[in-house]
């Protein structure tokens, strides 16, 4: 039996509440979504002219070829595997955090801890699937005792986000946490202030031509699971993704 879309909106839509805090759900407003045929959410794979067998060739190259036994920074001595990144090569949302934690170094697979089980809930409260998106981090090692990366560190692995990046050619990224936010926009401010807004994003792609891409700072997932009172601010962050991507949004 086919599911019903509007039946799976409000099933995601209360999954969403509990994940990001939320108490209670208006019951008018269920009932009316219930009652009424709403449209699904707009595909979430970008259709350019490269197509998406050559952008996985070229992150297969650039991961086999550059990163795996690269020895840029100091890192790469306590590392028991580089993790590149996972997900569509053609994706339209990109998730960058700052670095591989305990277990992705073990798995070689980025955000498969705890906080890669909060990042997989929160994609799936937007009505999508880890799949569907594009996941990776600053730096490709892990730094000892989960610390930030170094300025030398970053500088290392910054060349390989840029092309990954340039590859994938999102129309949205989410930075996830302060290290990887100050980052990617050069900028000192805090997460608190730089969240809830996007921001331009500029880097020169494949052909040499420099362009920008919408991104938003948010909380990292690590950080939720120390504070859950922040998840709210999040949840209104990834609405705010959603919207620019045409993703259905909860309605209430």
């Amino acid at each position: 039996m086919q599911s019903n879309p509007t039946a799976q909106h409000v099933k995601r839509l209360l999954q969403a509440d509990r994940l990001f805090g939320v108490d209670s759900v208006p019951v008018p407003s269920v009932l009316r979504m219930l009652a009424e045929h709403g449209a699904t959410g707009a595909p979430v794979t970008a259709g350019g002219s490269v197509s998406v067998e050559s952008k996985r060739t070229q992150l297969d190259v650039l991961d086999r070829d550059q990163v795996k036994g690269c020895e840029k920074c100091g890192l790469c001595k306590g590392r028991t595997n580089t993790v590149f990144g996972d997900g569509d090569a053609n994706a339209r949302l990109m998730f960058i955090g700052e670095g591989p934690g305990f277990d992705e170094d073990r798995q070689g697979v980025p955000f498969v801890g705890r906080a890669g089980q909060l990042l997989n809930k929160m994609i799936a409260a937007m009505g999508l699937k880890r799949e569907d998106t594009y996941i990776c981090n600053i730096v490709k090692c892990r730094p000892p005792n989960n610390r930030d990366p170094a300025a030398d560190e970053v500088i290392a692995c910054t060349p390989y986000l840029h092309e990954q990046i340039g590859i994938v050619e999102p129309e949205v990224i989410v930075a996830l946490g302060a290290p990887a936010s100050k980052m990617l926009l050069d900028t000192q401010t805090g997460i608190g202030r730089l969240r809830g807004q996007f921001h331009d994003y500029h880097y020169t792609n494949l052909s040499g031509e420099v362009t920008s891409i919408s991104l938003m700072p948010t909380y990292h997932p690590a950080y939720l699971l120390r504070s859950p009172q922040e998840k709210k601010k999040t949840w209104d962050d990834l609405q705010m993704v959603m919207k620019l991507l045409g993703l259905e949004l909860p309605t209430r």
